[in-house]
């Protein structure tokens, strides 16, 4: 900025280096308090919303114990046992659980582990005893919230720069216009010798 402030009185100093400089400048400033403050705003809305849920999901969500009846008998789907398919065959099982609501459920399931017909883990489930997922807890809402807000400050910030760099492209257009006019007004002759000039 410095060098910039010296260059004002510079007689090569144009009009649309002025626009230019004060367009970075405005740019630099929406940047780093604009983009920032948008990313906070958002990391905040977005943290009070993820507290919600989190809130929502564990009135809504039970550990129950299901036992396990028998294991779930597959056709292998590859020959090599160290694979993620053949991993997770050997941990399906059809097992039984009480809802919360008291009535009895039995369907296949996902072990934690490899498990054997008798054996009991836990699982999370609804009101009306289907399986779901764990419930978000309060550390992963806040990460979600925080990248939210990194995104958002980062999406608004490619903006505005993308934004300075259309008026610098467009700026430089309007130069290299004006130098052909000014080459178009001295001449083909001009710095010719014997061009009377």
């Amino acid at each position: 900025m410095r060098g910039v402030w010296r260059w004002r009185h510079s007689p090569l100093w144009r009009r649309t280096d002025r626009i230019e400089a004060w367009v970075a400048l405005a740019a630099a400033l929406l940047i780093a308090l604009g983009a920032t403050s948008a990313g906070w705003l958002a990391g905040r809305s977005a943290h009070g919303a993820l507290l919600e849920t989190v809130r929502i999901q564990h009135q809504q969500r039970h550990l129950v114990w299901v036992t396990v009846d028998h294991l779930v008998s597959r056709a292998p789907l590859d020959p090599d046992p160290e694979t993620a398919s053949q991993r997770d065959a050997h941990r399906r099982v059809i097992a039984r659980w009480t809802a919360s609501d008291g009535s009895v459920r039995v369907g296949e399931l996902a072990a934690p582990r490899p498990v054997e017909p008798g054996e009991r883990f836990r699982i999370w489930t609804d009101d009306r005893g289907r399986v779901m997922p764990r419930p978000m807890d309060v550390s992963t809402a806040g990460t979600h919230a925080v990248l939210a807000g990194l995104g958002t400050a980062a999406g608004v910030g490619m903006m505005i720069e993308g934004a300075r760099r259309l008026v610098g492209w467009q700026l430089m257009v309007r130069r290299f216009r004006r130098w052909d006019q000014e080459w178009e007004r001295a001449g083909q002759d001009w710095g010719r010798a014997d061009a009377g000039s």
